[in-house]
């Protein structure tokens, strides 16, 4: 079909082509009655704009801010990192700019102060990782108050919700862990043991507490005799990991299954290693560079992985998309729950 022409329509309607234009892109100085007239029109003909032609030719110029927590380089957060810089080269003839802020994830005050200086800067969209509802939902109060369209990434809250969500259906992906984890361990299994980085009582991410749940409910369902044990490592006393770790392996030397749902698997992954202890089961998140060499060295025995590059490439696409291009965005945008072991670890990084 022969393309519609916004000459075409001024015509058809008795207008001149800038009426028709101005109709198309909602500006001012119209009348009611021309208005109306290219409305109809535009309905009659099903006329769709070239948004993606008339967002380079405005030349306007978009700002996008985005809240992270904060990381060291090689770990999750860097991968998401990565996809938003994708992005921004891939969105670069829209005149999209991007700054990126953080926040300790394991202080909640952090987060207000952080989400607050944002706030000051009147960005035309926004990207984050919330942390929990209550220190979370002032700042998108504030968001909605403002029109700012915001995403989140990695978790998301049902009860404030974003323009869109991009991450795991944490519970499914926790239940899903039990689920492999038991199946490795066997139905004998009497003990399995969550390893957690914690401070002063902070797990540091909502993701983590709603896998741990999702994980739960399954042992809850199939292997309510399994009983669960926890070691809570300290997040911000990295030095303290192996005495921790060798004082529960000794008052637990029957047990031969665990998992953890942050992504420093490594960190007891690398202990194993280290102890030459072969006997142990352990089961993380993320393919961070040490996470992957520990499976593949055969202390972790399985991975799952959720595309980090992928969420931060597709939260930025989602604001262009909304803020430049018009388009309609879907309210969640779930990753895959990827399983992964050394077997197919590298076929995974070359697909």
């Amino acid at each position: 079909m022969e393309r519609i022409r916004i000459k075409d329509i001024a015509k058809l309607a008795d207008v001149s082509v800038g009426t028709v234009d101005r109709v198309i892109h909602r500006r001012s100085g119209v009348s009611e009655a021309s208005r109306k007239r290219v409305e109809e029109i535009l309905k009659q003909l099903d006329y769709q704009p070239n948004m993606y032609a008339s967002a380079l030719a405005s030349n306007k110029k978009y700002a996008f801010a985005c809240l992270l927590p904060q990381h060291e380089e090689g770990e999750y957060w860097t991968d998401v990192e990565t996809g938003i810089h994708n992005a921004m080269e891939t969105y670069s003839d829209f005149n999209v700019a991007v700054q990126i802020s953080y926040y300790d994830p394991y202080d909640y005050h952090s987060f207000a102060k952080a989400s607050e200086q944002i706030l000051v800067q009147r960005p035309d969209g926004i990207m984050f990782a919330p942390t929990i509802p209550q220190y979370t939902k002032p700042f998108t109060e504030e968001l909605k108050s403002q029109g700012t369209p915001y995403i989140y990434i990695d978790s998301n809250i049902k009860e404030e919700p974003a323009l869109s969500f991009f991450g795991q259906d944490s519970h499914q992906s926790g239940y899903f862990a039990a689920r492999m984890l038991m199946l490795l361990a066997g139905k004998d299994a009497e003990e399995v043991v969550i390893f957690r980085k914690i401070n002063e009582g902070i797990v540091g991410s909502n993701q983590q507490e709603r896998r741990e749940i999702g994980f739960k409910k399954y042992m809850q369902e199939y292997h309510s005799s399994c009983r669960i044990l926890e070691l809570n490592l300290h997040a911000k006393r990295n030095g303290e990991d192996a005495r921790m770790l060798d004082e529960f392996f000794m008052n637990h030397p029957d047990i031969k299954n665990g998992v953890t749902f942050n992504s420093k698997a490594y960190v007891i992954g690398e202990y194993l290693l280290k102890k030459q202890k072969t006997d142990f089961n352990l089961m993380g998140y993320d393919l961070l560079q040490r996470n992957v060499d520990c499976l593949k060295r055969g202390s972790i025995f399985f991975l799952i992985a959720q595309q980090p590059t992928r969420q931060g490439f597709d939260g930025i696409k989602a604001l262009c998309e909304h803020l430049i291009l018009k388009k309609e965005i879907a309210r969640e945008h779930f990753m895959p729950i990827d399983l992964l072991t050394k077997e197919n670890i590298d076929f995974y990084y070359n697909k």
